[in-house]
Parts: structure tokens; sequence; C-alpha cells
């Protein structure tokens, strides 16, 4: 940890005298190659749900805040709430081969002041897991908060029972913090949470790591990536216990 020292001899942090703060996020579209990212609305609703509705092994909303959702009225009428927040910033994933939305993901705990962000509520339908349009979507969200408004922390956090989501964000290059015991309730259960982040000084190194990965000299014939994206990013210096 870099830190100075002050006329007391107290190790204290590191100034940062330029530091200004961040612009708020806006709503604006992120697009990329394989997706865009829209501003969550009403009219994303049926397909969202009937993206959502192709999961047929009961674990997409485990570890979600809300759902399942029984019908397609309930679904949107989450979506006519939700899209209205400003924090929570909710947006749907439209994948570019098909034109529909596939996803949702947003920008939450939003601190323009510090520059800090979290990632969350990442819904991904069948059709966009493991697909290259899943992963652009973090990356274009990544480079609107660090790469466009200049975000000092980017954070992920997640259930620690939930081993998929600490995978992956791992693999897209987030360093594992800690452990927040019985740090909510959800669902009527308990959740201890676990911190990820990529601080700005790690942005270039994991930018360029996703730019090589979704480069199209780094997919075969057949779609198969020839390296893997965990391959490519500087690696964690913390990992989480099993």
């Amino acid at each position: 940890m870099t830190h100075t020292t002050n006329p007391q001899g107290q190790p204290i942090g590191k100034p940062v005298p330029e530091w200004t703060g961040c612009a708020p996020i806006p709503k604006t579209p992120m697009c990329g190659q394989y997706c865009d990212l829209i501003a969550l609305d009403l009219a994303h609703s049926d397909a969202l749900f009937a993206a959502f509705d192709a999961d047929k092994t009961g674990t997409l909303w485990t570890y979600m805040p809300v759902g399942p959702f029984a019908s397609a009225q309930d679904y949107a009428a989450w979506v006519e709430t939700a899209h209205l927040s400003q924090d929570p910033l909710y947006f749907t994933i439209i994948a570019k081969d098909t034109g529909r939305p596939v996803g949702v993901a947003s920008f939450l705990r939003i601190d323009p002041a510090n520059g800090v962000v979290e990632v969350g509520f990442i819904t991904f339908a069948p059709a966009l897991q493991r697909t290259p349009a899943a992963t652009e979507a973090m990356y274009l969200m990544m480079k609107r908060a660090m790469g466009e408004l200049g975000y000092r922390r980017y954070e992920w956090k997640c259930d620690a029972l939930n081993a998929p989501s600490r995978s992956a964000a791992q693999r897209l290059g987030f360093s594992y913090d800690g452990l927040f015991r019985q740090a909510t309730i959800y669902k009527g259960r308990n959740r201890d949470t676990a911190w990820f982040s990529i601080l700005d000084q790690d942005w270039p190194n994991v930018e360029h790591a996703f730019q090589t990965w979704l480069a199209p000299d780094n997919f075969d014939a057949n779609g198969q990536q020839r390296q893997r994206l965990s391959d490519l990013m500087p690696s964690s210096k913390i990992n989480p216990p099993d």
C-alpha cells in the first residue's frame, strides 16, 4: 500500500491534489462489435422475459435480489420501476447479430466525488452466456467508467457462495479485495459478500487484454477463441479463499 508520512510521523495516504471528481455516468448507448448497451426501457420487457425464460436450469435468479418472475407481466412491473432508476442505472444488452435484447446489467453505488462505481445486477440470458458479446458488454461498461470518465475504482460484488460470479470477476481482470461477512440479507437468507475491484492504475493493462481478446483474429473460423482472456489479464494480486 502506497503511503507517506505526516509531520507527526504517522503513515497517511498518498496525496491526490489533482483530483476533482468524475462526471455522473450518462444513459447514452455503449456500442461494440458484438453488442450494444442501451438504457433499459419498458419496450424491452417482453423480449427480455422471453430470453430469460429460455433458462431451464432454474439457476438464473438464485443469487439475484429479485426473480424469478412468474410471468411477462410480473417482469414488466419490475422493468417499469427499474428503468426510472438513476442508481442503479440499468442497461439492456442487445445482441448485434439478432438485434434482440439478451441481458441486463447496471452501474450502481455511483460515487462521482470519489470516482467509485460498481457493476452489478448482471443477468445474462442463455443466448448471451459464454459469447463474445457477454464479455464485450462488461468491457464496454468498464470502458465507460474508467476509460471515458476517469473513475478511480470499479467494483464487482457477489454472494461469496456464487462460484461462477467469483470466477467471472477474476477472468475479467478484477482483483479480490476481501470478504464482508453477514453483509446483507436477501430472499430471506444471509449473504457474505465477496468484493473485487479494478483500479485506475490497472486499467491500461486490463483494457489491452480485452482489446486483444475481442480482436477478430483471436477467433478461428468456427468462432473458437485462440487465446483465453484470463491468460491475457495481468495476474490478480490476491486470490479469494476456496
